[in-house]
């Protein structure tokens, strides 16, 4: 057997005074995003705020179903909205932010595992590393580079190819 050893580099900010000016303004719109949520089960609101390679930014927000499985995490819907809309553009970075109606988020929300499913199918699609910036209610914020970092053995297209 042989064992490999994964590291991961997360930078981390003790409040959104720190970030670097493109990322707070991404944070700042990611909170607006989040008041629009419609939570009305989880009471769980999450926003997203991403920058295409246009200079674009647009913002999504989780919308919740009744049947739990139809809804969207905020972040699936601001990528799908900006790649349905500007399909050459690349993501180049994300912020995410989350707010609970019913107790404090202590520490920076991570996309769930969907979520980094998608931005990874994206980031190889383009090329280029997608910035993920996340932020609860309390606590540092966190950042990393590349959605590689928050998901290293991700899944991807190769590995639907018939190897001979």
């Amino acid at each position: 057997m042989t064992q490999k050893n994964i590291q991961i580099s997360v930078e981390e900010y003790k409040s959104m005074a720190d970030l670097p000016e493109a990322d707070l303004i991404l944070m700042k719109l990611a909170e607006e995003a989040l008041n629009a949520a419609y939570a009305a089960y989880s009471h769980y609101r999450v926003g997203a705020a991403l920058r295409l390679s246009n200079g674009k930014i647009l913002t999504g927000n989780n919308q919740e179903n009744a049947a739990y499985p139809s809804g969207l995490c905020a972040e699936r819907v601001a990528m799908f909205y900006a790649k349905s809309q500007f399909p050459d553009e690349n993501i180049e970075a994300i912020a995410i932010s989350a707010r609970s109606e019913d107790f404090t988020i202590e520490e920076a929300v991570s996309p769930c595992g969907a979520c980094r499913q998608v931005m990874a199918e994206y980031q190889i699609q383009q090329n280029s590393p997608i910035r993920v910036v996340m932020k609860g209610e309390k606590g540092p914020l966190l950042a990393v580079n590349s959605i590689k970092a928050l998901l290293p053995l991700m899944f991807h297209a190769e590995e639907l190819k018939r190897k001979d």
